[in-house]
């Protein structure tokens, strides 16, 4: 037989209890203000007003851009309105303009105005190193060849000046001297050339091959 002791009930020790409220008192708050914490480092920042886009079209006056419009022949004033019919609206971040004369064969972009025109003189090759008309293409000039279109650029304090050499009707471009690597913005326009101009049979210059 098993002699089974009744145990005197322990009574409880009214200075722990005290402590273990106050430390639930204390416990409370502190973990209020660890949520609240944790709260502010999660929630989401507002979303930063979107950037102006560098590619965003520039202001330009509403005035037209003065630009000669020599009389053409009528194989290049054909030529002429099927290059100006091909332009784009925008080149780069730089809306079209209205000309002043010509609209038919000049066009002209941004400001200071980047200009197009179709029909103009095609520069003509010195004969020989040295010799040869006032304003002729050295024989040493470099010619560039971009997207199949070869192009003669001089460059002044005003800007550059880049024209097709290849092409039966001549299109020239004037870069301002504002706009930087001025070829690449003739390059711009080189595949309007492409569909729309032919190549010449004769009289292509040896650097343009």
């Amino acid at each position: 037989m098993v002699d089974l002791k009744t145990r005197t009930p322990v009574k409880p020790d009214p200075g722990n209890r005290r402590a273990a409220l106050w430390a639930a008192v204390v416990a409370l708050p502190v973990a209020l203000i660890v949520g609240v914490v944790f709260f502010l480092a999660i929630k989401p920042e507002p979303a930063a007003a979107p950037k102006a886009s560098a590619s965003a079209p520039v202001a330009v006056p509403s005035t037209p851009v003065e630009i000669a419009a020599p009389k053409l022949t009528e194989r290049a004033a054909l030529v002429c309105l099927a290059v100006t019919s091909q332009l784009p609206d925008t080149v780069r971040n730089l809306p079209a303009r209205k000309v002043s004369a010509g609209p038919e064969q000049n066009a002209a972009y941004g400001e200071p105005p980047l200009t197009v025109s179709c029909g103009t003189p095609a520069p003509q090759m010195c004969p020989l190193e040295g010799t040869g008309p006032a304003g002729c293409v050295p024989l040493t000039a470099d010619l560039l060849i971009m997207n199949r279109v070869c192009w003669y650029g001089t460059t002044g304090a005003s800007g550059a000046v880049f024209t097709t050499m290849d092409r039966e009707v001549a299109v020239r471009v004037t870069i301002p001297a504002t706009y930087e690597n001025p070829a690449q913005w003739a390059n711009e326009f080189s595949d309007v050339v492409i569909k729309t101009v032919k190549s010449k049979t004769a009289g292509v210059p040896s650097g343009c091959r």
